[in-house]
């Protein structure tokens, strides 16, 4: 099979962070798992947001956005502890992840090269490094880190590259420690 290009992630900025909210809830029904507020919008989070919660009596954590853009609410991957709003919590949006995309070890190729290439803005502080599954359908608990792909953003670079082995069914991007600027994109070569 010939060699394909993916994008893994394309254009995705830092959100300024919602401070001192008193109007955040968490609540679980099943293994259905949400944040929602009353007054404060909630609209610019989007899916595979990275938000780290802090202020919270029993929530305080990195949460991985599952669907977002609605005002009122957000439903996360991660279990949340049922709370009623009236703390302080502050939504820090942290990174991103990427959509997952099929490895080498998906298509049973022998040799497991891949070949990242991250491309960020002048501005962007924090780590990009790629993970990856040996998982058919991987939940959140299923991904690692790949040794020797972090990218740690100085703001001096803005291209980096870096090429890793392994028969992974799946791959993925991971930014983290994001604290401002924007990813321009995120390509696989495999």
């Amino acid at each position: 099979m010939a060699q394909t290009s993916t994008t893994l992630l394309s254009a995705k900025t830092h959100i300024a962070d919602l401070s001192g909210k008193t109007d955040i809830s968490f609540s679980a029904s099943g293994a259905i798992y949400k944040i929602a507020s009353t007054t404060t919008s909630l609209a610019g989070f989007k899916a595979r947001d990275l938000i780290t919660i802090t202020g919270s009596t029993s929530n305080n954590k990195t949460f991985t956005v599952k669907t977002g853009e609605v005002a009122t609410e957000i439903v996360v991957e991660e279990i949340v502890t049922n709370e009623n709003a009236g703390a302080s919590v502050t939504l820090d949006h942290t990174g991103f992840v990427s959509d997952k995309k099929k490895g080498d070890g998906y298509y049973s190729k022998p040799d497991g090269v891949h070949t990242v290439s991250y491309s960020v803005g002048a501005t962007l502080t924090g780590l990009i490094k790629m993970q990856g599954s040996l998982a058919t359908t991987p939940t959140e608990d299923d991904w690692f880190d790949i040794g020797d792909t972090t990218f740690n953003t100085d703001q001096s670079t803005q291209v980096s590259s870096a090429n890793f082995t392994g028969n992974f069914v799946w791959v993925r991007a991971k930014a983290t420690s994001v604290t401002d600027g924007t990813i321009n994109s995120v390509m696989l070569n495999n």
